[in-house]
């Protein structure tokens, strides 16, 4: 696959992890970068394997999972076109802590740790920018930790299905599809509750019309009525 197609110096240009690079600088980085195509279905990485590549998502949904110590699996987060992933690899000796699934098929830009690190050498505005990556992911984790010890179930289920939207969202007839593949199961372990309250949840919404629900698909039909949920609003529908 050539790396001289435009859209990828677009996608660097555009990538929160390269903001601040001088314009000259984008075709080293560029070339620097490995392209690859996976099959859905695939893995990028594993958990606890070691970090060996920073990943760019050019085409695609990538979703990453973890396991707990009781052996479940458990859907974390979901990203699109655009977005960095595998971000340890610019650590030294880091291991990644979720494993990355290819929901979609997918095309990426690969950098090798050992590249990323020459890159942040060279331009330390790069290291910068993965710092506050790191702090963007940690603060989403701690908002999701808040979220799973103080609100209710309704709300955590609407906040779920709003930043699949926000992320991967895609307009059709009648709303906006959260642009991923989802059981039930996987919004309950997002959401942090069990498959029979989702079930329940999801099936009052459906009865309202805020949402549209099928095979491991979900459709938001009413996204101010959802939102309004998410905040706890008096005027909110409540299950």
């Amino acid at each position: 696959m050539s790396l001289s197609r435009p859209q990828y110096i677009d996608y660097i240009r555009t990538s929160s992890l390269f903001e601040g690079i001088d314009p000259d600088a984008l075709s080293e980085i560029l070339g620097a970068a490995r392209p690859h195509r996976i099959k859905k279905g695939a893995y990028f990485f594993y958990q606890d394997q070691p970090a060996r590549n920073l990943y760019m998502l050019v085409e695609g949904r990538v979703k990453f999972t973890q396991v707990t110590a009781n052996g479940q699996q458990v859907l974390l987060r979901a990203v699109g076109p655009g977005e960095i992933f595998g971000t340890v690899a610019a650590l030294s000796d880091a291991l990644h802590p979720a494993s990355a699934q290819a929901a979609t098929d997918c095309v990426t830009l690969a950098w090798r740790g050992e590249d990323i690190g020459g890159l942040m050498d060279r331009f330390p505005r790069i290291a910068l920018n993965v710092a506050r990556f790191l702090a963007e992911r940690l603060k989403e984790f701690q908002d999701r930790y808040r979220e799973l010890a103080t609100e209710r179930v309704e709300r955590r289920v609407a906040h779920t299905l709003l930043r699949l939207a926000e992320k991967l969202g895609e307009p059709e007839e009648g709303g906006t599809s959260v642009g991923l593949s989802l059981t039930r199961q996987d919004i309950a372990e997002m959401s942090g509750t069990t498959l029979f309250t989702v079930s329940r949840i999801l099936s009052a919404w459906q009865h309202q019309g805020i949402v549209r629900t099928g095979r491991e698909r979900v459709v938001i039909c009413n996204s101010e009525e959802l939102v309004a949920i998410a905040h706890d609003r008096p005027d909110s529908f409540h299950c």
